[in-house]
């Protein structure tokens, strides 16, 4: 168990004592901290996807200060863009003023989608599946017997009539528990094994049988409280940080212009943690996504408010279909050493973790917005990308990025010139 996420200085140290402070708060292997420098080997990708060529490698960080439902929490993140962790860790440290985030989660319930066309009769049909909705329940199960076991399997089977272009079709919608699984695999093949009996009891032909990645049967929900007062920094009081974010959140909530981009900030703390895990970020942004417009417009996932007694509130509500064994969890040596950094036991913890990330993450960048704009934090942090570009090394990249932001002019040509006077020198 992780002894505190509270690591003043961390971002100093030199990257060699990083992960050995890292490795002693989580109980890490010699194994599991050579995991962190070699991540996967091109043997062992090669059997993970097709025509393998090589790896794609993407920094791995530790996001700090996390305390979720009262727990010390290291985050792994796994991203390209300059200040996001450290964005999430700032974040989480003001929350930590109010006691951190609460995380809770539906069941992991998942749905598979089996659609039926050529149906005669649609409505007679649908009787017909609901009467024998135990008899198919029971097929279902009857796919997994170590999940049955486990506490998962078929939880319940819904009828949708839909009138679309190529005429009207049935989808029957099984609602399947995962356990600690994303799913997909399950679910599909539970799917597969319910068609031939929908196909005879509806009288039409099953096609598609597919897991639906909008899983809003499996939300994650996140709270925190702060005190207006840690909100203070600079010339920014507390209660001007407060008001500001609550204004941006209004904005964010009402035009879908904003709403894209806010809930972006989001999915910048979410996506980060899904890499890291191994878990798959492309059906966890579809479901996001297509949440944030499950009301009929698309709007913001987020809310910020003040309560009226000095504190501001923040919440966020999202699908998250996560799992902690099957897939990469089980080949991806740096996979499976960033869950043991997070200490999870479950994928509804490891759910709770992910959506408190993003609430996070959305507080750090509005409230920059709010104040004193996205720029100035990000683009001292873009700064190095843009000396290593121009060609510096070492201790010229430190150099060179601080030339530029005592500049105020960030910008690869700038660094080119100024690397070649340092060089001249």
């Amino acid at each position: 168990m992780t002894a505190t996420s509270r690591l003043p200085g961390f971002y100093n140290l030199p990257l060699a004592e990083r992960v050995e402070l890292i490795a002693q708060q989580a109980g890490l292997s010699a194994e599991e901290r050579a995991s962190l420098r070699e991540s996967l080997s091109t043997e062992r990708a090669d059997f993970m996807i097709e025509n393998t060529v090589g790896r794609h490698a993407l920094p791995l960080g530790i996001a700090t200060n996390f305390i979720v439902n009262g727990r010390e929490v290291l985050v792994p993140m796994v991203i390209e863009e300059p200040s996001v962790v450290a964005g999430a860790s700032l974040a989480a440290k003001l929350a930590r003023a109010g006691g951190g985030f609460i995380a809770t989660t539906d069941a992991p319930v998942m749905i598979g989608q089996i659609q039926v066309v050529e149906v005669p009769d649609p409505w007679a049909a649908k009787v017909a599946l609901l009467a024998r909705r135990e008899e198919l329940l029971a097929l279902a199960d009857s796919v997994d017997p170590v999940l049955l076991k486990l506490g998962g399997g078929a939880r319940d089977l819904q009828v949708r009539i839909l009138q679309t272009a190529a005429g009207p079709m049935l989808v029957v919608h099984l609602l399947y528990d995962v356990r600690d699984a994303m799913g997909a695999n399950a679910v599909n093949t539970a799917c597969e094994r319910l068609a031939p009996l929908v196909s005879s009891i509806s009288g039409g032909k099953v096609f598609l049988r597919i897991l639906s990645n909008l899983a809003d049967r499996r939300l994650a929900y996140a709270s925190v409280t702060i005190p207006e007062a840690a909100l203070a920094f600079g010339e920014f009081s507390g209660a001007q940080v407060a008001q500001g974010i609550e204004i941006a959140a209004a904005f964010a909530a009402a035009d879908p212009y904003r709403a894209a981009t806010h809930n972006k900030g989001i999915m910048n703390g979410v996506d980060a943690v899904v890499l890291a895990t191994g878990n798959d970020w492309r059906a966890i942004e579809a479901g996001a996504h297509a949440y944030a417009a499950h009301g009929g417009r698309y709007t913001s996932l987020s809310r910020w408010q003040r309560d009226g007694r000095g504190n501001l509130t923040g919440a966020l509500e999202m699908p998250l279909a996560l799992g902690i064994v099957g897939g990469a969890t089980r080949v991806h040596p740096t996979v499976r050493t960033a869950l043991k950094i997070l200490g999870v036991r479950t994928a509804q913890e490891l759910a709770e973790i992910v959506v408190s990330v993003g609430l996070a993450q959305n507080l750090a960048a509005v409230r920059a917005l709010a104040t004193e704009g996205i720029q100035r934090g990000h683009m001292e942090l873009h700064a190095r990308q843009v000396a290593i570009a121009a060609g510096a090394t070492g201790d010229e990249i430190t150099a060179v990025a601080a030339a530029m932001i005592g500049e105020g002019t960030i910008r690869s040509d700038r660094a080119t010139a100024l690397l070649r006077q340092m060089r001249g020198a």
